[in-house]
């Protein structure tokens, strides 16, 4: 891999993203050279794999979000339900 696409990982998900998207503008002029295309390309690669990994890690933590025991509505005491009175 080439210095410039083994580059330092853009710090938020949105900056990864908009990278990506100026690089496939850029391979889509035609006006780079195989080598810089290849660099590109390269890049592209790492950055997608980057947000593919942020998407992963966020539904992973939505998953575990969403396993937690809801507390019902209505349900003051926590002790409603199990025959505990005050």
């Amino acid at each position: 891999m080439t210095k410039s696409a083994s580059a330092s990982l853009p710090k938020t998900f949105d900056a990864a993203v908009s990278e990506l998207e100026a690089i496939a503008r850029q391979m889509e002029t035609g006006s780079l050279s195989l080598e810089q295309a290849l660099e590109q390309y390269q890049r592209g690669l790492v950055l997608l794999r980057h947000c593919q990994d942020k998407l992963g890690a966020a539904d992973q933590q939505i998953r575990i979000l969403e396993g937690e025991t809801p507390v019902p509505f209505g349900a003051d005491d926590p002790g409603v339900g199990n025959g505990a009175r005050s």
